[in-house]
């Protein structure tokens, strides 16, 4: 989804020192963590602070961080270790960059200290899966200098891990550009097939803890519905396949439109977002929905409820009729989604922006300098 630059002033000699150095760590191209990385590089490059972005190649196709004005380096193990040994804090983003960056510095000549944003933690999954997941939740947790959370829960879950230094810190999201205008709306949606029928969206990967195949279960109750909505759901995964032949074989009003640069325009044209999900943290389509004032139903899960507030409709995960249901309660009353748009804005207004999450990353930065200065 679109990025915006933060617009800083730049000092001419960085806290009256060298300027910091560091490394921002990706171990995927997630789009939330890639476009909290865009932003952070950006801000930070723009008050004098040396940035390496060391990511997975696309990433940096799709995302720019040289244009944010970071150094940008491939996530190769050899690259990375070089990028952290020059640093003077290392901040990785996500369980699976936690560990590559601890692995990284270990052994290294200087202690450079870790940060972790947490933009995960799922519930767990059983068995042996499980046990390795709490095994890197614990490593990646103690092996932080501070762990940053993305939501309250996180927080709590890092601490359970053994996080000596558990902090929350929600990530701003790039602020969309203003939302089309009707005839842009009305062209998408011609696209789309959606000209005189209701047109509701869901945007992420097509993985297990997205809930599509509950998302699904919803879509078969609609087809009673007069007009029909149309849903359409943007995002690539393993589960491409599987959905595509339910699709298919129960004749649901439902098209995937695989992986898509322009969600934010899908997103402005549509009636209902929704968000299925088994579990989110700061979810990015709730964040976009709520800014371009587009109502929103989603899972009462993870972060998801101390986002939104009450500028959402919540139902349980789990249960597609109670999707179902407030969907089509929705769609069949537009004085609702007006007013939950309305508030959807409100509550945008009152989230971090890019420039305070900008300050408050340095803030920690400037805190290890001062534990770790000789």
């Amino acid at each position: 989804m679109s990025c915006s630059p933060v617009s800083l002033p730049v000092p001419a000699q960085p806290y009256g020192r060298p300027p910091l150095r560091t490394v921002q760590v990706l171990a995927g191209a997630g789009a939330g963590s890639c476009a909290h990385v865009r932003s952070l590089a950006t801000g930070l490059a723009a008050r004098g602070v040396r940035v390496t972005v060391c990511a997975p190649v696309a990433a940096e196709g799709e995302y720019d961080f040289t244009g944010a004005g970071a150094q940008f380096t491939p996530d190769a193990v050899s690259a990375l270790r070089a990028a952290c040994a020059g640093a003077d804090v290392v901040h990785a983003h996500g369980l699976r960059a936690g560990m590559r960056a601890a692995l990284a510095l270990r052994g290294g000549g200087r202690r450079v200290p870790l940060v972790v944003t947490w933009h995960g933690g799922a519930p767990e999954p059983a068995g042996a899966l499980g046990r390795l997941s709490r095994l890197l939740e614990r490593r990646v947790a103690r092996a932080a200098a501070v762990v940053l959370g993305a939501s309250s829960d996180q927080v709590d879950l890092a601490r359970r891990r053994g996080a000596r230094d558990a902090r929350l810190a929600a990530p701003a999201v790039p602020v969309a550009t203003a939302g089309e205008p009707a005839a842009e709306a009305g062209k998408t949606r011609a696209e789309l097939g959606a000209v005189e029928r209701p047109l509701v969206i869901a945007v992420g990967s097509l993985v297990a803890r997205r809930g599509y195949a509950l998302l699904l279960d919803a879509a078969r109750a609609w087809r009673v519905l007069d007009p029909l909505p149309l849903l359409v759901i943007a995002g690539e995964g393993p589960l491409r396949s599987e959905l595509a032949r339910r699709i298919e074989a129960e004749g649901l009003p439902v098209r995937l439109l695989g992986r898509r640069r322009d969600a934010d325009r899908l997103l402005a044209a549509a009636d209902v977002a929704v968000l299925p999900s088994r579990w989110e943290g700061r979810s990015l389509l709730a964040q976009e929905a709520l800014r371009a004032g587009v109502a929103l139903v989603a899972t009462e899960v993870g972060g998801v409820p101390e986002l939104v507030g009450d500028a959402a409709v919540l139902v349980p995960y789990g249960d597609p009729g109670a999707l179902a249901g407030a969907v089509a309660g929705l769609l069949h009353d537009p004085d609702r989604r007006a007013a939950l748009a309305l508030a959807g804005r409100a509550q945008a207004a009152t989230w971090p922006s890019e420039d305070d999450t900008v300050a408050q990353v340095l803030s920690v930065y400037d805190e290890l300098m001062e534990r770790h200065r000789p």
